[in-house]
């Protein structure tokens, strides 16, 4: 029978939840939730692992100076404000407080809603009240939920950067998390959002070494081929293994698949085929150097995400698969996915279940998801070109825009030195729109911008965008010059 129960913190404020004969249990802790499910009391399923004084430093390390939705005027990460510390609260369940009494224990916020299905996710199955774990959405499960929960791959992408940001972030403090997998990142394909959970166990390289080896699937090969070895030669939980789980779920987000399990069989006995397909002997699906684990039915590919995803991917599942120094880094994955993001462009099928592509290729605007052509007789490609620091006049290409109707630019496509992070003014800048057949850009907010003939161009005026236009979108500091293809399909 539930009963209320009071739970006493370090700081010595009490807390209430509600005590349950069944509480949900995972591998190390179980939990009771609040008596308005605001916020979770989780004790450890191990006394012993209660009772270690390193958990408990460990932490009170991850609560206090690790902690990136504390600012560091209150006591959390180093370099961290108030606006980043309450943006990144929405991007992890991060512990708020240690549990003193009546056992060792911490407090977490509950998940926000929209993490929970509802009794309308699916028509098949009863989800109303379950976590919306990364796998309901990557693979065959995706057929039991109803198309609204499902998102689209432009919110699949926003889920990838918010994602990608969070782990550059924690790496950033010093942290790993050791274990990022499906179970450690509940996502909503709706809002395009995700929250990463299960911190307490995060790794403090140097200070306090990971309690587990990961999730089946996720784990890095080094992790995985080196289990059975001694405690010198074992390859342990780290960033660099972060930096393999990040691009699996990434890669799981855009086509639904697992990059490493293909058709290969590495071995007759299924335990040990397991081991070496996603340890010593892994072999990424799309490798272009070795096709020997490739399914004959991949439709989509990393190149139908562009050169900045398909680089990314390549370093991450072929040059650094059994490399784990050559991995590309949390930050590199949020800058080539913002990158890519500048390239969706809306497919005009409303049957595709995608509704976005990455138009990638001028000479062919298809989208690749459904093999509908884009509908409009011409689009826009805007590339943004950074002055050459010393050389005055000399210009080179560090991004590039597929521009529809209403598209919106950022200040991060007005100066170099911007950067669409979570510390960034997110206020329009400027549009693109297509009124009486021509394309325009519309000032909003930008100081200094110049039209194609020199003259200065004042909020709410328009450069008239042609083919071969060229002007400085502004023209003070790091401001950055605009090229004008316009391509007719």
């Amino acid at each position: 029978m539930d009963r209320l129960a009071k739970a006493i913190l370090a700081n010595g404020t009490e807390v209430d939840y509600i005590v349950t004969d069944n509480p949900p249990r995972g591998g190390m802790k179980h939990t009771y939730f609040s008596p308005d499910k605001s916020y979770v009391v989780q004790f450890f399923n191990d006394s012993k692992t209660a009772a270690n004084p390193l958990i408990r430093e460990r932490i009170e390390a991850i609560i206090g100076r690790y902690n990136p939705t504390v600012s560091e005027l209150r006591g959390g990460a180093k370099g961290n404000d108030e606006r980043t510390a309450e943006y990144f609260s929405k991007c992890f369940c991060w512990p708020v407080g240690i549990v003193v009494y009546p056992e060792f224990g911490i407090v977490c916020p509950t998940y926000p809603k929209n993490f929970f299905f509802s009794s309308a996710s699916s028509d098949v199955l009863k989800l109303a009240g379950k976590d919306k774990k990364s796998n309901w959405f990557t693979n065959k499960n995706r057929k039991y939920l109803n198309r609204a929960e499902l998102g689209d791959l432009r919110t699949m992408m926003q889920i990838s950067i918010m994602l990608a940001r969070s782990i550059r972030r924690m790496h950033q403090a010093g942290l790993a998390h050791s274990d990022l997998s499906f179970n450690n990142v509940l996502i909503d394909p709706k809002t395009g959002s995700c929250v990463v959970i299960d911190i307490d166990s995060l790794v403090v390289p140097g200070l306090f070494p990971p309690e587990v080896i990961g999730t089946r699937g996720y784990i890095a090969p080094e992790v995985l081929s080196t289990l059975g070895q001694s405690h010198e030669k074992r390859k342990y939980p780290s960033l660099y293994t972060d930096l393999h789980s990040l691009p699996v779920l990434i890669y799981e987000y855009m086509f639904c698949r697992h990059p490493l399990m293909g058709p290969k069989i590495y071995s007759p006995e299924a335990e040990e085929d397991d081991y070496l397909g996603l340890g010593e002997k892994a072999t990424f699906i799309e490798n272009p150097y070795d096709t020997s684990n490739r399914p004959n039915d991949l439709k989509v590919t990393i190149k139908d995400l562009g050169p900045y995803l398909e680089k990314l991917f390549i370093r991450a599942f072929v040059d650094g698969l059994h490399e784990p120094d050559l991995r590309p880094t949390a930050m590199e994955w949020e800058m080539g996915l913002v990158k890519t993001w500048d390239l969706l462009h809306s497919c005009s099928n409303p049957s595709c279940m995608q509704r976005w592509f990455v138009l990638h290729d001028e000479n062919k605007p298809v989208c690749p998801y459904c093999g509908t052509r884009i509908t409009d007789r011409e689009f826009l490609k805007i590339r943004f070109c950074t002055q050459s620091r010393g050389h005055n006049g000399q210009w080179f290409k560090t991004g590039e825009m597929i521009a529809e109707n209403n598209t919106p630019l950022g200040k991060w496509h007005i100066f170099s030195n911007v950067f669409p992070d979570e510390k960034s003014d997110k206020t329009m800048q400027a549009y693109i729109c297509n009124y009486n057949g021509k394309w325009l850009l519309v000032n909003k907010n930008v100081k200094g911008m110049i039209s194609p003939n020199g003259n200065i161009v004042p909020a709410e005026q328009a450069i008239c965008l042609e083919n071969g236009t060229a002007f400085r979108l502004s023209s003070e500091n790091k401001g950055m010059l605009a090229e004008v293809s316009v391509i007719k399909t």
